[in-house]
């Protein structure tokens, strides 16, 4: 079996495999946040692409998660920070969540074999779903605007590591290997590395800082989203 690193939304066509699992990453923060929310007890998490159509589970009474260029939209209940999806505030509910770029990638990987959603704080619990499923695994970082970004490649490169380590997985392309070579390189001072990255000036400037030391956590938790269709409607459930 081979895993692969897709660097951008844009480039998916040319990844795109059927048969395989697509781990959607977004690191800053929708896919950290999602595997924390269901962590904290969330049923489920409907991710739309749209503010449009959050808004319209918003008016049904749905609790709805919104964020774009990493401010939470003013309707919303909760925004795009792992800290806000509280047990008190999630636990046994159903949330719509609409992100920049983490719930886009979701909807442009839906008709792989299985999609789930990867994040450092379930690192661990993602490489036991892939081997798990004996499948292929494409890696699909959201990026930003369809831009390469460091932090999803780096989360890339960690889960092609802890794959190929148990022998069961092979490096699939020059992508995975630019993102494995990173990771190598850079996984003992993650913090200094991505210090200076453009995601985290964004969230410097929005005084949103504050949850990135938690998005660099590694294998915190064993829930793994994973997405099934239903008349058309995606919906994550949380699994282990």
């Amino acid at each position: 079996m081979k895993i692969d690193v897709c660097f951008s939304p844009v480039l998916y066509p040319a990844y795109h495999n059927q048969e395989a699992i697509v781990v959607v990453v977004d690191i800053f923060r929708a896919t950290t946040t999602m595997a924390a929310a269901f962590q904290n007890g969330v049923r489920t998490i409907r991710p739309v692409t749209t503010v449009e159509e959050a808004q319209s589970y918003k008016m049904k009474g749905w609790l709805v998660g919104a964020e774009r260029n990493v401010k939470r939209c003013e309707f919303a209940d909760f925004g795009n920070s792992p800290f806000d999806y509280l047990p008190e505030k999630v636990k046994g509910k159903d949330v719509a969540f609409t992100t920049t770029n983490g719930t886009r990638a979701i909807t442009i990987a839906k008709s792989a074999y299985r999609v789930i959603t990867g994040a450092f704080i379930n690192l661990q619990a993602v490489a036991e779903y892939c081997l798990s499923h004996k499948r292929d695994v494409i890696v699909l970082c959201s990026g930003w605007q369809d831009k390469v970004n460091i932090e999803d490649t780096l989360y890339g490169g960690a889960l092609v590591d802890v794959l190929v380590q148990t022998g069961e997985y092979r490096v699939g392309s020059d992508a995975a290997r630019i993102a494995l070579d990173m990771w190598a390189t850079h996984k003992d001072h993650l913090m200094e590395y991505l210090d200076q990255t453009d995601h985290v000036a964004r969230l410097k400037a929005n005084h949103l800082d504050d949850s990135i030391p938690f998005c660099l956590s590694l294998s915190i938790t064993n829930k793994v989203p994973e997405l099934r269709i239903e008349e058309d409607i995606l919906i994550l459930q949380g699994s282990e």
